[in-house]
């Protein structure tokens, strides 16, 4: 499954500047109750787990459950601190795991 993933954060800040991230991913977080065109249970298909990481360091985690609705979107705050890389990843059933990179430039 391919998933499209939208993160708005500021390409710059100045050093210890807050920062507003958020993170959106397209993806149905199908819980496994509702029953499909054939009367059957659609299986259970959910992200699990997101993170996010700042120039290696994990800033933000959270973990997803069925009742999250689909297309999960997170906003959560950081400190810039350095120039840096902000990896977000998601993880979820069937083996699921998307990751994205934005750049943060922190002048001083």
């Amino acid at each position: 499954m391919t998933a499209r993933a939208l993160i708005h954060m500021p390409a710059s800040a100045k050093a210890g500047e807050i920062v507003e991230i958020r993170a959106l991913i397209a993806h149905p977080m199908e819980s496994g109750y509702r029953p499909g065109a054939d009367g059957k249970p659609v299986p259970q298909d959910v992200i699990r787990r997101f993170t996010c990481t700042y120039d290696g360091e994990q800033v933000f985690a959270a973990e997803l459950h069925p009742a999250i609705a689909a297309n999960p979107y997170l906003a959560f705050f950081t400190r810039a601190t350095v120039t840096g890389t902000l990896e977000f990843t998601w993880r979820g059933d069937n083996g699921f795991a998307k990751t994205e990179r934005k750049t943060l430039t922190v002048a001083p």
